[in-house]
């Protein structure tokens, strides 16, 4: 068994993380980098999880076995013979008062572990710092090119990558100008790795606040369906008008570039990057457009005013931000509509009399065979009468 847990894990991990990304993403939609970059960094953040526990009870076995090691080979002082009690002397404890050390089935062999956290440590690292803000950036450019999307990434990332360096640089000059300290190839990684660590514990104490009373409080009112309704209720208020001005600023915008794709008709030169724009519309306002197109028609640079090509970068980056708002709204919306529907169902069910669950929106999904022989509408229905049980014991207590 030695390293087949770690060998298990890894690849259980893996699957893991491929599986939520199916889940929470479409892979047809998505670029292979985007997904890459996405599986990688869910892949290495579940990795750390699930492979502690077996770091920490392999290092507990050699530590122990580092225990039964030191008695052996350490000297013990005898006793003098003409008292029985002395002074100031040590007694060792001998190897039968320790526990006998047990190897875990999880063992990790020497030598894997370290080359392992290295390698999850350094990846890591150029996905928060390098990889991931760039493409993020890169994909909410407006560029044309793929050097006006590097450009933009760079400029939009430069106070990113400023904290870091800054940091990095106090580091760096307080080594070089100390005495004891020279810097190399060692050095220069453990500066990396402070600077790095140092940003991460100023961001979690800024967060770190909120979350210890937040979350728990989260849990514990979600057992409390009242208030978790009531609450729900606010937050489809406060959605709902933040999903209308989503919609109206991509009416804006829609506005704004069927003025332009009019203005600048097909045998333009700068009619490609309309184009482009046009392909990242939504698709009902792309037949709109289309439908009040002309197949072709002639210019004139004397009579017509059209805009730069700077213009149409900018323009190009609403085109995305809206859209990608609008989308995030209109899916936030769903989801929390779907809760508001069940948390109202929960609380018609908690007095009705026939202990089955009933759904006021049946579900337009096909049952599986979990709901229709584990989780029945019976079982439903107990269940929310044991919360509802719960509940009322702990606002008693």
């Amino acid at each position: 068994m030695s390293g087949a847990a770690l060998g298990i894990e890894i690849v259980v991990v893996f699957f893991l993380a491929l599986f939520l990304l199916h889940r929470y993403g479409d892979f047809k939609k998505q670029q292979r980098m985007v997904l890459f970059g996405t599986l990688l960094a869910w892949y290495l953040c579940f990795l750390i999880v699930f492979i502690l526990p077996l770091d920490v009870s392999t290092t507990i076995y050699k530590q122990c076995k580092i225990d039964h090691e030191e008695p052996a080979s350490a000297p013990t002082l005898s006793p003098s013979p003409s008292n029985h009690t002395t002074a100031n002397t040590t007694v060792t404890p001998s190897k039968s008062i320790l526990k006998p050390c047990y190897k875990p089935w999880s063992y990790i062999p020497d030598g894997i572990m370290p080359v392992f956290w290295r390698v999850v440590y350094w990846t890591s690292q150029c996905l928060t710092w390098l990889l991931l803000p760039f493409m993020q950036s890169y994909a909410r450019s407006g560029g044309f090119s793929i050097t006006g999307k590097i450009k933009t990434a760079l400029i939009e990332n430069a106070i990113y990558y400023g904290t870091y360096l800054l940091i990095f640089g106090s580091l760096l000059i307080y080594v070089a100008v100390h005495p004891e300290w020279h810097l190399s190839w060692y050095e220069l990684q453990t500066i990396g790795i402070t600077a790095a660590n140092t940003w991460g514990l100023f961001l979690l104490v800024l967060l770190l606040g909120y979350g210890l009373v937040e979350i728990p409080r989260s849990y514990w009112n979600a057992s409390r369906h009242g208030h978790l309704l009531i609450k729900t209720y606010f937050k489809a208020s406060k959605l709902m008008t933040e999903k209308a001005d989503a919609e109206e600023n991509l009416e804006d915008v829609m506005e704004e570039v069927r003025k332009v794709s009019e203005s600048i008709k097909y045998n333009h030169p700068l009619r490609k990057y309309i184009d482009t724009i046009l392909r990242k519309c939504p698709v009902d306002y792309q037949e709109k457009m289309g439908r009040n197109m002309d197949d072709y028609e002639d210019f004139d640079d004397k009579q017509n005013t059209y805009p730069s090509e700077k213009s149409l970068v900018k323009l190009h980056k609403q085109v995305i931000y809206a859209v990608q708002r609008h989308n995030r709204t209109r899916v936030q919306w769903q989801i929390l509509l779907q809760q508001a529907i069940h948390l109202e169902d929960v609380a018609k069910n908690e007095t009705s009399s026939t202990h089955q669950f009933v759904h006021s929106f049946p579900s337009s999904e096909p049952t599986g065979w979990f709901s229709r022989y584990v989780y029945t509408p019976t079982a439903g229905g107990s269940g929310v009468l044991y919360l509802t049980l719960i509940v009322t014991l702990q606002l008693q207590c």
